[in-house]
């Protein structure tokens, strides 16, 4: 097969990015309507961190799923089949008469969605073959990641301000149809010369570590944490856990090759993921219902005070992106993690009066920080690992975001239910404060994570993990 001038690669890698904008948006656009989701249908906490969450997590549980089997079935029908899966379970959630349908679309999409961006990562990769082409179609691919998270507060605010929180979903429905179309139009079909075969087991114990693991955190406040439930909710995460790393390495094609983790620059592209977007799931979280419930801002008003998060994305990501192609992901991580905890830091002594620039300027500085994540994520995540695999890598990366996601927002929501309930009259402002402490703490880690995995010796482990790989067999081909 011939390769694909470069304007059908422009085009193709448009086509991705319009997959990821929507999942991205989704991600995130919900996080503002939450206060009108609960005054509509009448949900407790809890039930709005499910709203999030049950999204987040069904779409980190499938990823490595979706990408094995577009690797096997083909990507394009894999793609185009999430493309239909999201677009009905968007249009399902607007038509949502309570609380548990709601969340039980969510679910619906979530499926959808985990065919979308590990499999278009995997059709990039194999559409941009030179490697410096590549890492600037990865950066730009890293940068759409954090514009569509930023702007997904703005876009919800506006449509909720306008029209209604159900309007939220349906907007994915025409940009979805349109992604089928262009697909079928211009995407080239593609499969992984060897496939990996299905593991069910190993599928089984990711949902059910990461399931019972979120299940156990957001209802801890309202159970106790000596609940029988939540400690077998807990128990049965360790087990799954367990059981997982002892059954993975025994098969010959396991649904994670954990050989990849002896690599310290993807291990802690693995662990980085999962802080940035903690910080960033808990950030959201906490900082909607304050701006709405605290301050008394509409959604729309509430959308318009995280334009700065947008800005520096928008400004931002491009440019980690070519840092990273030039210079290597150091730089951008440092960047990273000290832009992340600083600005938690700022959000710490939040009042019903804090003044507005010191807000947006605590916005500015976590969006910076935020920017410059994604692209030395990807980048790094996806370099080394076989091209013929490239779903289940861009998988790994991507459930490491989703995974990371949803823990913030358990965990930030458990935190503000703890605090409210153990000191009725504080208040959320002051309840909310251990959350904002806990989210510079995700951003020391990845400054401290991006020291030490860029360095000499993290690049000596990268070598050695690629040479066993090649000494068995499992990397005939890797990307750049």
């Amino acid at each position: 097969m011939t390769a694909p001038s470069r304007r059908r690669r422009i085009l193709i890698l448009a086509i991705c990015c319009m997959s990821l904008l929507i999942v991205g948006l989704d991600n995130t656009i919900v996080n503002v309507a939450l206060p009108a989701i609960e005054r509509d249908l009448h949900a407790p906490v809890s039930g709005m961190q499910w709203t999030v969450d049950a999204y987040i997590l069904v779409l980190a549980g499938l990823l490595l799923l979706s990408g094995s089997t577009a690797d096997r079935i083909g990507r394009r029908r894999t793609f185009q089949l999430g493309l239909v899966i999201f677009a009905v379970g968007s249009l399902l959630c607007g038509l949502a008469p309570s609380l548990g349908w709601l969340i039980a679309f969510r679910v619906l999409q979530a499926i959808g969605g985990s065919m979308l961006n590990p499999v278009a990562m995997s059709i990039i990769t194999n559409t941009f073959t030179d490697p410096r082409e590549r890492a600037r179609a990865i950066g730009l691919w890293g940068g759409v990641v954090g514009v569509s998270m930023a702007l997904g507060p703005v876009v919800g605010g506006a449509l909720v301000d306008t029209s209604d929180w159900r309007a939220i979903f349906w907007i994915n429905v025409p940009v979805a149809i349109a992604a089928i179309v262009l697909t079928a139009l211009f995407v080239p079909e593609s499969r992984a010369p060897h496939p990996r075969r299905v593991d069910p087991v190993g599928q089984v114990l990711v949902i059910l570590a990461l399931g019972s693991l979120t299940y156990g955190i957001i209802e801890a406040p309202g159970l106790g944490l000596g609940s029988p439930l939540i400690i077998a909710s807990f128990a049965v995460a360790a087990a799954a856990i367990a059981g997982f790393v002892a059954y993975e390495p025994r098969r010959r094609e396991p649904l994670i090759d954990l050989r990849f983790f002896r690599s310290a620059p993807f291990s802690g592209a693995s662990a980085i993921a999962l802080c940035v977007f903690a910080a960033f799931g808990g950030f959201l979280f906490l900082n909607t219902l304050y701006l709405q419930d605290v301050r008394g801002l509409s959604p729309l008003s509430a959308g318009l005070c995280t334009l700065p998060i947008a800005a520096m994305t928008v400004i931002f990501a491009p440019l980690s992106g070519k840092l990273v192609g030039d210079r290597g992901p150091r730089t951008p991580l440092v960047v990273a993690g000290a832009g992340i905890c600083a600005g938690g830091l700022m959000l710490t002594p939040l009042t019903a009066h804090t003044p507005l620039p010191w807000l947006l300027a605590g916005y500015a500085v976590f969006g910076l920080g935020f920017a410059m994540a994604n692209a030395p994520i990807t980048n790094t995540a996806v370099s080394g690992m076989p091209r013929a695999q490239a779903g289940v890598a861009a998988a790994i990366a991507s459930t490491g975001r989703q995974v990371g996601q949803s823990f913030g927002v358990a965990i930030a929501g458990s935190v503000l239910a703890s605090g409210m309930a153990g000191s009725p009259g504080a208040g959320f402002a002051h309840a909310s404060r251990a959350g904002w402490w806990i989210v510079a703490g995700y951003g020391a880690l990845v400054l401290v994570l991006g020291l030490l995995t860029t360095g000499r010796w993290a690049k000596a482990t990268a070598e050695r993990t690629a040479s066993c790989l090649v000494a068995d067999g499992a990397r005939p081909q890797a990307v750049s």
